[in-house]
């Protein structure tokens, strides 16, 4: 398995930070049949660590096991084995919930309550005194894009998927969570919903926040995460940070031919020549290169970069994965 979160762009940033969740040989059984006589793996011995101030997200197809490691993570269900740790205590200790935010995939509200109605039931359930909640709910709604005037007048029936989605948003934060779960935020919203709850999590980010999520939406995951990880059927595939697993977002594949060896060399790493033809890695501006390689009177015939995709090393994980696994 890939353990590259040690092997990002700045290591030492996120290595020195405090672990604030950590997971050690994480396995969930579930026993299934009329009898319950037959057991699925739902998590199969899952080990992570996230660091203090990262945004992490959970990659994996459906029925991976995102949504049973989520749960573990806030002590809603208890795994088969291993341990897992929340800010230093077991996940589900009582003074752990109290700087948990959680937003479900799903979420189910009162729907007859106005959003301020709703806001004002959430920081009841945390003991937040009104003099502090009062002065919070506007700052939240302001934060997550909702009308004040909206919040106070309108029943939270009679808001759209994407409004429901940023006051479930906000009272994932009522508390001022030190650490912040969100399962699938961006599910079923359109582009508009998905930028503006996109937005929100990158005013965390600013803020300092710790934020986990679980996410099918790869474009918002690389733009928005620090590290990844994907999940298939229960086992941790890899683990890192994006420019670990990735590469650097600014090296080129180029090829070309004629010009000058020694000051190619300069230019590009693991320089190659095969048929008349060079070829290399570029990590330096592509327009400086392309002007020297016309200085050099030589000619360039490709320029791609060679960093993939989010999601073309997702799929190439899960392929790999599964064309390797012994058949049954």
């Amino acid at each position: 398995m890939d353990t590259a979160s040690s092997q990002g762009a700045n290591p030492s940033a996120i290595v020195h930070r405090p672990v604030i969740v950590k997971t050690d040989n994480l396995t969930k059984v579930y026993r299934t049949g009329f009898w319950l006589n037959q057991q699925v793996a739902s998590l199969q011995n899952c080990s992570l660590e996230i660091y203090q101030g990262e945004t992490f997200g959970l990659l994996g197809p459906n029925g991976a096991g995102k949504t049973t490691l989520l749960k573990i993570l806030l002590g809603i269900i208890r795994p088969s084995s291993g341990s897992v740790q929340l800010l230093n205590q077991p996940a589900g200790d009582q003074s752990v919930k109290q700087q948990v935010g959680y937003l479900p995939e799903n979420a189910y509200y009162y729907d007859y309550l106005t959003g301020w109605e709703f806001l004002t039931y959430s920081a009841g359930l945390f003991n937040i005194p009104a003099s502090i909640y009062r002065q919070r709910i506007p700052d939240l709604l302001d934060m997550v894009g909702l009308s004040r005037n909206a919040a106070i007048k309108k029943q939270l029936r009679q808001y759209s998927k994407g409004m429901l989605q940023r006051i479930g948003m906000a009272q994932a934060l009522i508390n001022d969570p030190a650490i912040i779960f969100l399962d699938e935020p961006m599910s079923g919203l359109d582009p508009t919903g998905r930028y503006q709850v996109r937005e929100v999590i990158l005013s965390l980010k600013d803020q300092g926040k710790t934020i986990f999520f679980n996410s099918h939406i790869l474009s918002d995951v690389e733009v928005i995460c620090d590290r990844i990880a994907i999940l298939d059927q229960g086992t941790l595939v890899c683990q890192g940070s994006l420019h670990g697993l990735l590469g650097s977002p600014d090296a080129y594949f180029v090829k070309g031919q004629g010009g000058n060896l020694d000051v190619l060399k300069k230019w590009l790493h693991n320089l190659t020549f095969e048929g008349g033809y060079w070829q290399g890695y570029l990590t330096g501006s592509p327009y400086d290169f392309v002007a020297s390689v016309r200085l050099m009177e030589g000619t360039l015939t490709t320029l791609d970069r060679s960093r993939l995709s989010l999601e073309e090393f997702f799929i190439q994980q899960i392929n790999q994965r599964r064309t390797a696994a012994p058949k049954n």
